[in-house]
């Protein structure tokens, strides 16, 4: 297989599982399947790569133009250039429409697109993660199912169905608030916390008293129109009860940012994958959250096998 150069994006679920969005030198967009069952021969999907970009470097990804709902375009960045906030450089943010996004309901300010993009359903979810963590969050009606896959989430529940993206927002902080749940966890903390997962009755009950608390809220502690409180569970896909039943996965001990790796890809949940590498029986996690921005090169690359042990509990 001939080495190729891309620009990744990150990871991204389809309903048919979760892909590896790449982008080439010349900007056309493509994907990686990570679906193990859909790989080719027995066993897991081959990844192999080595990181280009120099340590700690992220690169721009582009921007957006929103035209509705189901209506956006995305460019790349035009310099290539190196990412001075995010995943964006100066110029490419200042033309991206979904800058405003997380800030419209306080701000105001939108362009006609975006608010015509919020003017769809949105979902309330709280969400938690393998080892009880949780937050609250939001997720468009044409994103529903996607964003908490994406997420990473191993139990959640929708607790509103808001009008718009605008009153969804107050929703979401007006629950920070009040139940002092958090907005987001790092990609890295919920890999971790796949290491050593607490059990899926636990999980779900944390889960549920933390949407009871934000659905009492809703009811009574709010006085805004434009949503109803709902009580919706999240089906996660089947594939993951593979990676969340494994035995003694450790972390991956190679740093993201630079070198050669390669290992087969086994299962995943959200950007959490669980790995083998050529010459170790030890199952490991990477986080392929830390490939976004970076531009590396796909082929035959392999990981140094660590000297590490299973775990004895």
């Amino acid at each position: 297989m001939a080495a190729e150069l891309f620009l990744c994006r990150g990871v991204s679920w389809h309903r048919e599982g979760p892909v590896l969005s790449l982008a080439t030198p010349e900007g056309t967009a493509q994907e990686l399947s990570l679906d193990q069952a859909a790989a080719a021969g027995p066993g897991g999907v081959d990844l192999g790569f080595r990181i280009l970009s120099q340590f700690g470097e992220r690169y721009c990804l582009g921007f957006h133009r929103v035209y509705g709902p189901d209506a956006r375009e995305h460019t790349p960045c035009p310099r290539q250039d190196t990412a001075a906030r995010g995943y964006q450089c100066g110029p490419c943010f200042a033309r991206d429409d979904l800058r405003f996004m997380h800030d419209v309901h306080r701000s105001g300010v939108e362009p006609a697109g975006l608010l015509s993009y919020l003017a769809q359903n949105h979902w309330l979810y709280v969400a938690t993660f393998a080892d009880g963590a949780s937050k609250v969050g939001t997720a468009a009606d044409l994103r529903k199912w996607h964003r908490l896959a994406e997420q990473g989430a191993v139990v959640a529940r929708y607790v509103a169905s808001a009008d718009d993206g605008q009153i969804v927002r107050v929703l979401e902080d007006a629950v920070t608030r009040a139940v002092g749940l958090a907005q987001a966890v790092r990609s890295a903390a919920k890999t971790a916390a796949l290491a050593l997962s607490r059990d899926g009755a636990t999980l779900d009950g944390i889960n549920a008293e933390f949407a009871g608390s934000v659905r009492a809220l809703l009811r009574d502690g709010l006085d805004l129109s434009g949503f109803r409180v709902i009580d919706e569970k999240w089906v996660a896909p089947s594939s993951w009860s593979r990676l969340l039943a494994s035995t003694g996965p450790q972390l991956y001990p190679h740093s993201l940012a630079a070198g050669e790796h390669g290992f087969q890809v086994e299962a995943m949940v959200g950007a959490a994958a669980l790995v083998l590498i050529r010459g170790s029986e030890v199952p490991f996690l990477v986080d392929l959250a830390r490939l976004k921005g970076q531009r590396i090169e796909l082929g035959r690359y392999q990981s140094v096998v660590p000297e590490v042990q299973e775990a004895s509990f």
